[in-house]
């Protein structure tokens, strides 16, 4: 049995020709694409509802509901199998089952809503349920994003042993080379997709030469020398039974640029949604954004115009058919629509920081019909188009190859030369975080 990588670069079509092959063939195949890296939820997700514990219904099934039903859906699609290989199934399936649920951490986790997990839990629990189908083949899109470590490691060995003990046959899709398991043999390269190469050196000159923002009228950014930016005074933050956050003190100054690290849910993500001013969690506790507390009379709309963000929740819920152009453009307004059109002003803005990354060519292109790569440079744009002076990148390379990669960090780089700049970064790679990072934060997971 030949197990495959297909590699190429962001918007080689790698993913559309797997899907092709997953829909020819779809009982004995399973696709688990990019989008699955945070899971799948019903259209009616947006991505502060994470962080709204009210807004969960009676509705919202548990991990344990889930699993149960995925459970039954891999029962019912082995039915065309004889009685004896569906008990076999059957077996393997639950000897699985009891496996990864410890080895993923997500034993603890089965009486949790769905909506309060992690990105990185998310995953896991998409990755078990694909395992759990027992495909013929199973083909895998970037299996090891937004993983920690250990997870990835467990994940590789995992898939090594399906491998071997039931001859399943396994594909990878990924847009890098680092990660890939021993037990992989096959490998294809793809041709380049259609994006230019990236040019570092243009992109440092561009941005040194940008003016230096005048804040002078901002009333609500902090004067001084190296102001508060962020400040938790012994936060903590629950979900029911649930802590994610246990008595967190932290302190972040103008200009430093800080790496937020620690393994699928520890609080990574709901810590920068404090930050965010997108979990109204912040007004119980004792938070300070900007040098403001919360909670104080300031809006939150004060809080955002100078923030840029980028996260995998974002690039989950965004479905709304609008050019990438004009993407970009709704972080200039920090909506998730698109209040106006841009004036041409506004658009030159969005133009620049496209050119930066190497998509301008795809002003025009619908943001749903662009690869996955591609949607995440053009949210990454999103974020730097008003020169925020807090950047947020909650793992801002999801999907991304190695010369995007690459890019983005000497974008973040030069961009954090300018003055009245802070970075908050949040990733499971020490090799993505820039070369500006004098800060480190590690986050335990609370049990």
């Amino acid at each position: 049995m030949t197990h495959s990588l297909l590699y190429g670069e962001n918007a080689s079509g790698k993913s559309r020709g797997a899907a092709r092959e997953a829909m020819q063939h779809p009982t004995d195949h399973y696709l688990i694409s990019f989008r699955d890296s945070y899971g799948t939820l019903d259209d009616g997700y947006y991505h502060q509802l994470r962080w709204n514990a009210q807004a969960i219904d009676d509705d919202t099934p548990t991990l344990g509901q889930l699993l149960d039903k995925a459970d039954a859906l891999a029962d019912s699609r082995a039915a065309w199998y004889g009685e004896a290989e569906q008990r076999t199934r059957r077996i393997q399936r639950k000897a699985l089952t009891d496996k990864l649920l410890p080895l993923f951490g997500l034993d603890a986790l089965l009486d949790k809503y769905i909506i309060s997990l992690s990105s990185g839990e998310l995953r896991k629990f998409s990755l078990l349920k694909a395992l759990l189908s027992l495909p013929k083949t199973l083909i895998l899109d970037a299996p090891f994003t937004g993983l920690d470590a250990a997870t990835r490691e467990n994940l590789a060995a995992i898939l090594g042993e399906l491998a071997a003990q039931t001859g399943m046959r396994i594909q990878l899709l990924m847009p890098r080379l680092d990660l890939v398991p021993a037990f992989i043999g096959e490998r294809k390269t793809l041709p380049p997709g259609p994006l230019p190469e990236p040019d570092i050196d243009a992109m440092r000159l561009m941005l040194a030469g940008l003016p230096a923002k005048d804040l002078s009228a901002e009333a609500f950014y902090p004067r001084g020398d190296a102001p508060e930016i962020v400040r938790c005074n012994a936060v903590s933050i629950r979900y029911g039974s649930r802590t994610i956050l246990a008595a967190l003190d932290w302190v972040v100054r103008e200009g430093e640029c800080w790496a937020i690290t620690g393994e699928n849910g520890a609080g990574k993500s709901t810590l920068l949604s404090l930050v965010c001013a997108d979990n109204p969690q912040a007004y119980a506790c004792d938070i300070s954004l900007f040098s403001h507390k919360r909670g104080s009379g300031e809006s939150i709309w004060e809080i955002k115009r100078h923030i840029g963000y980028v996260s995998p929740e974002l690039h989950r819920a965004w479905r709304r058919n609008i050019s990438a152009l004009e993407l970009v453009a709704s972080g200039l307004y920090d909506t998730t629509g698109l209040p106006r059109t841009p004036s041409a002003e506004e658009a030159q803005k969005c133009r620049f920081w496209m050119r930066q990354l190497g998509i301008s060519t795809l002003e025009e292109r619908s943001f749903l019909q662009l690869s996955d790569g591609e949607q995440r440079l053009c949210l990454i744009a999103r974020a730097f188009v008003k020169d925020p002076e807090l950047l947020v990148l909650d793992e801002p390379l999801h999907g991304l190859d190695e010369k995007r990669s690459a890019l983005v960090r000497e974008l973040i780089d030069a961009f954090m030369q300018r003055p009245h700049k802070t970075l908050l970064m949040v990733t499971h790679f020490e090799r993505e975080l820039p070369r500006c990072i004098d800060h480190r934060l590690h986050l335990q997971k609370q049990y």
